[in-house]
């Protein structure tokens, strides 16, 4: 390189220099700092692509430099360039290498004349210098400007472009620099800022090391150089300063061990949950008669819990308060015989939120099955394995949770294996119970891929089970899946219309939900309501032990069939009402006599709750009495009620349904001075808790000043003996809520 060589670049590297210089001593105007930035960008951009222009007309095809030893030079300044700081001056060691390249060639290797030619082409690339005081000064109004100037300062961490190799790889004996008055002055402002620099500096100064390093680079990864260098011509001028608010994808050399696998499939914020309102006040002159359908599913406390574990508040279409009061067991006292197979439970209490509300709570407790009575299951599990299942929280702990199932069944039971995914298709015809090697041998061979032909999976599943149907046996298909129907039966009403025909047949249909990101939840609840069957939801190994072990006799033997419950409240005595939860198993008041009308079904030992707030006579109401409507006339024989309970049940298999009906006192049960069982303060205390606790996470659109401190109180006071811990696990979740709220 000349002397007049070494002036002009000397000229050009101060040009560039005063521009940061005075975009470095600007006023605090983000506008205008990235204004000048731009500028000199700009520049910059103009003059490489000038000498790029030179280096192509000067270079012969990319074929002459395929076997140098010198191409690692003429690759990385003919490199793609990502905009101005992935830039890099060749200086010191890498410019004398060049002159001996001119000296030391005679014409034998064209290669290293063309490495001469790239070196006398470029004398102007920048110093490591320029690009330590552009990268200061993008930190700097990156870190003082966030998000204004859409920059973002690179990292030491930068990834290799086609053979410009990251600065975390380039050896460290890099020579020394002096520091610039312009360096000195960023240093005193910025000393974070300063130190990345001087990493990247470290960098820029090519040491001889990087030479060595990117000459194996070179044999290492010849198919794509090659390609690069063909397409220099094109890339190199359409690239230009790339914005980091918009990166370029690059290739980078990454070995194994850097990789972190992927987790299975991946989905956020497309959890499907049906959008229901709060049951609204009644004035019981206008309505007094509430009729509903009984419900012991428990997904969405499941659900809420996952939720609340992962530091976030569910969103408020999850909270079921019928599921969130049912997911807990209460010691209702249980019933004589299975003749009448529940015992019910009508408890009257002060409501917590309101001053003179009452609360009526509805407790029901199945007959518990002997292990002696339990009659012969026909089971056949139903497999979502679509890609949508390939995540450690789905098929993996499918798996793992029917395991736990099959240790409940014995060689009088069956178990088939259908599963879907493009297609469906049988993976193990109905085999005995106590072959678990087979049955758990066919499980293990699942894996997740393709699309979810949901209702093609369904219809095979109801073929096994018909093929095996045991008139003395419970007949039921188990379906595991994230919701996902994707392809074959769609129409929610076609399948809800399939299952309940099926149901007729005495086939029930429970389902397992697992998963989230892409949870449907809507799907599931229906297809389990017109199924006969629970539907529940497997967060974690727990509570696959809690569904299909501790509880397994409640999931899988229904002890009554199409539960419904109506409430007649007194006018005389109550003036107003509305039913917590239970939102979506609303009956019309004429179904409630109608056998015709499906409802819910009750198994072994389940429990099931509903809570009633009114408001007696006399209280404040939120609804302004009538005007116009006549008062009635107290009757003698009614003015010491606040209600009247109904309760129809069918027993399996038969058409005809039941009744028990009790009236509901005009006082409360639960008071200072009553003398109860201790299990009702205790059962219906933390039932309230529990409601309240519901209606929070809902929004408390009825619970007033009453906060998550009081739910916690309440809960923490009537755990009462809690075995497995889950009233105990509540009191930690509510906690969780009160940190997520306030987040």
């Amino acid at each position: 390189m000349s002397d007049h060589d070494d002036k002009h670049l000397d000229e050009k590297q101060s040009a560039v220099e005063e521009a940061l210089r005075q975009a470095a001593q600007m006023k605090p105007d983000a506008k205008a700092k990235a204004a000048a930035l731009s500028a000199a960008m700009q520049a910059f951009d103009e003059r490489f692509e000038e000498s790029l222009g030179s280096i192509q007309a000067a270079a012969p095809g990319a074929e002459a430099v395929s076997e140098s030893k010198e191409a690692p030079e003429k690759r990385l300044i003919s490199s793609v360039h990502q905009g101005f700081f992935h830039r890099v001056r060749q200086r010191s060691n890498t410019h004398n290498s060049g002159r001996r390249a001119m000296k030391n060639n005679t014409g034998k290797n064209k290669a290293g004349k063309n490495a001469a030619k790239i070196n006398q082409a470029n004398p102007w690339l920048y110093s490591g210098v320029a690009a330590a005081s552009v990268l200061v000064i993008s930190v700097v109004v990156s870190q003082q400007y966030p998000g204004q100037l859409g920059l973002t300062a690179p990292t030491t961490e930068m990834t290799e472009r086609d053979g410009v190799a990251r600065i975390d790889e380039i050896s460290s004996q890099a020579p020394a620099r002096k520091e610039k008055p312009l360096e000195q002055e960023m240093a005193a402002a910025h000393p974070q800022a300063l130190a990345k620099k001087d990493e990247a500096v470290s960098g820029m100064l090519m040491a001889p090391a990087l030479e060595r390093r990117m000459a194996e680079e070179v044999a290492q990864h010849e198919s794509k150089r090659s390609r690069a260098l063909s397409k220099l011509s094109a890339d190199s001028m359409a690239s230009g300063y790339v914005p980091a608010s918009a990166p370029v994808a690059t290739p980078s050399r990454i070995s194994s061990a850097d990789v972190i696998a992927p987790q299975g499939y991946q989905d956020v914020g497309r959890d499907d949950f049906e959008h229901v309102e709060d049951n609204p006040v009644k004035r019981v002159a206008d309505e007094p008669v509430s009729t509903f359908s009984t419900d012991v599913d428990t997904a969405s406390y499941s659900f809420v819990r996952r939720q609340l574990n992962q530091g976030v508040l569910p969103q408020k279409d999850a909270v079921r308060s019928e599921e969130m009061l049912n997911y807990f067991d209460y010691a209702y006292p249980l019933p004589a015989s299975k003749a009448e197979p529940f015992s019910t439970n009508v408890v009257v209490s002060d409501s917590p939120w309101k001053a003179g509300n009452k609360l009526m709570h509805i407790g029901i407790k199945g007959y518990e099955i002997a292990a002696t009575e339990k009659p012969n299951t026909n089971l056949v599990f139903l497999l979502d394995v679509s890609g949508s299942m390939n995540s450690p929280d789905k098929l993996p702990l499918v798996k793992q949770s029917l395991e736990l199932l099959l240790g409940q069944l014995d060689e009088n039971d069956s178990v088939a294996i259908a599963v879907y995914a493009g297609a469906a298709g049988t993976v193990l015809e109905p085999t005995p119970a106590n072959q678990k090697q087979k049955i758990m041998q066919a499980l293990n061979q699942l894996s997740a891929g393709g699309s979810t032909a949901g209702g093609e999976g369904i219809a095979l599943a109801y073929q096994l089970a018909s093929a095996n149907f045991d008139k003395n046996a419970v007949n039921r298909v188990v379906l595991a899946t994230d919701g996902d129907f994707n392809v074959g039966i769609r129409d929610r009403d076609e399948l809800k219309g399939f299952v309940e025909r099926e149901r007729e047949k005495g086939i029930y249909l429970s389902v397992l939900g697992f998963g989230q990101g892409n949870y449907h939840d809507h799907l599931m609840q229906e297809l389990a309501q017109n199924g006969n069957g629970i539907a529940a939801y497997i967060d974690t190994l727990s509570e696959a032990q809690k569904v299909l072990v501790t509880e397994a006799t409640s999931s899988l033997f229904p002890i009554a069939q199409d539960v419904k419950i109506q409430v007649e409240f007194n006018p005389n005595t109550v003036a107003e009402y509305r039913l917590i939860g239970y939102e979506t198993r609303a009956l019309a008041q004429e179904d409630f006599n109608n056998d015709a009308v499906d409802a819910g079904d009750i198994g072994a030992g389940h429990t099931v709750t509903a809570i009633y707030e009114f408001t007696p006579v006399g209280a404040d109401t939120l609804i302004d009495p009538s005007r116009y409507a006549k008062a009635s006339a107290a009757e003698a024989n009614q003015s010491d009620e606040y209600a009247f309970v109904k309760l129809r049940y069918k027993l399996p298999g038969e058409s005809k349904s039941k009744l028990i009906d009790q009236p509901v006192p005009a006082h409360n049960t639960v008071n200072e001075k009553s003398k109860v069982a201790p299990w009702v303060s205790r059962e219906t205390q933390f039932a309230t808790a529990v409601a309240g606790f519901s209606q929070l996470l809902r929004g408390g659109k009825y619970t007033g000043d009453w906060d998550y401190d009081d739910a916690l109180a309440l809960a923490q006071a009537n755990k009462g003996e809690d075995l497995y811990g889950y009233r105990t696990e509540l009191v930690q979740l509510i906690r969780k809520a009160k940190i997520a709220q306030g987040m």
